[in-house]
């Protein structure tokens, strides 16, 4: 049927008109902006459970770190006040006054647990942060090589074999025992070899995704492995990274309470070495809080960490983004 432009009350020239033609304009896609990070925090935040655990885990961290440098921690202030020591929190208030230092209650030398406590918390975090970030760039940059390099897996399959069927907290148990029980002497026996394991599951992550077919075409056109894996693989495995991040960070303060708990941990008052003197106070009643303070923050501290990591690697999955 043929349309009669005089029905429409327009003129050819209104309904008809030439377009420039532009190659840039073209070119522009018209989809909104896609910002990987952005969703990341976006989804984090959409849980208010997460904002109450990340708020959680901001004040511990600034309690760790802000609260022992504006305090003046002398251990032995009261070592020779008798009266002073192993006292409850009701009891503590009421010797040395309503305030922050004694709600925890004081130790064997008259100490407010509370102070020491956050001093501990500070070594003992900075221990778990140093730790993790060595074991997981070496492990994580070591694994996306041998899991894409058939000559490296050869090599690293046979030391894994030898090494991962070690104990870990033997060897860090040894390698504790051979040195000066030290701050930097825990980081060394804690990431000797402490990388290997992440880097084993980050080879098996990696070798599930190698012959995908972009990456075959990068290898087609000559791209080296190095950059295969640095630029295709491991932006790939982000939420994976994060969620291992996050098992890792707490397990650390594990390590080192327990070697402190048997014997084995630094010299540093740390939350293992407070524990550990504390273990006396278990058993002795009006003594409890001296133990159980120490134990208490440090769960804590390791639940938190785990769950808010946890949560980030679920958000950081980019099919949690839709």
């Amino acid at each position: 049927m043929e349309l009669d432009l005089k029905e429409l009350g327009l003129t050819e020239e209104e309904l008809f008109s030439p377009m420039d033609h532009s190659t840039l304009e073209s070119e522009k896609i018209t989809a909104p902006r896609y910002s990987y990070w952005k969703s990341v925090f976006r989804v984090f935040f959409r849980n208010k459970l997460n904002i109450v655990i990340l708020a959680l885990l901001v004040i511990m961290i600034a309690f760790a770190y802000i609260y022992p440098s504006v305090v003046d921690y002398d251990p032995f202030a009261n070592l020779l006040d008798g009266a002073s020591k192993h006292l409850s929190p009701a009891a503590a208030l009421e010797y040395f006054g309503r305030n922050i230092h004694w709600i925890l209650g004081a130790g064997a030398s008259g100490q407010p647990t509370f102070d020491a406590i956050w001093n501990g918390s500070r070594i003992s975090i900075s221990l778990a942060f140093i730790c993790g970030a060595i074991n997981m760039t070496i492990g994580v940059l070591i694994g996306a090589v041998w899991g894409f390099s058939k000559k490296v897996d050869i090599v690293m399959m046979e030391v894994f074999n030898i090494i991962g069927n070690v104990p870990t907290i033997l060897i860090i148990s040894v390698m504790a025992m051979l040195f000066s029980p030290t701050f930097w002497t825990m980081v060394f026996a804690l990431t000797v070899v402490g990388w290997l394991g992440i880097a084993y599951f980050i080879r098996t992550q990696v070798v599930i995704i190698r012959d995908r077919e972009y990456n075959l075409a990068s290898r087609c056109l000559g791209t080296s492995t190095v950059k295969i894996a640095m630029k295709n693989i491991l932006p790939f495995m982000t939420s994976v990274i994060v969620t291992l991040l996050a098992t890792e960070i707490p397990s650390y303060i594990s390590y080192e309470v327990f070697l402190s708990y048997i014997g084995l941990g630094m010299s540093d008052m740390s939350l293992g070495r407070l524990i550990y003197e504390a273990e006396s106070a278990m058993v002795t009643p009006g003594w409890e809080f001296e133990f159980w303070s120490p134990v208490a923050i440090a769960s804590i501290i390791t639940v938190v960490l785990y769950v808010v990591g946890q949560n980030l690697g679920d958000a950081s999955d980019p099919r949690t983004h839709m």
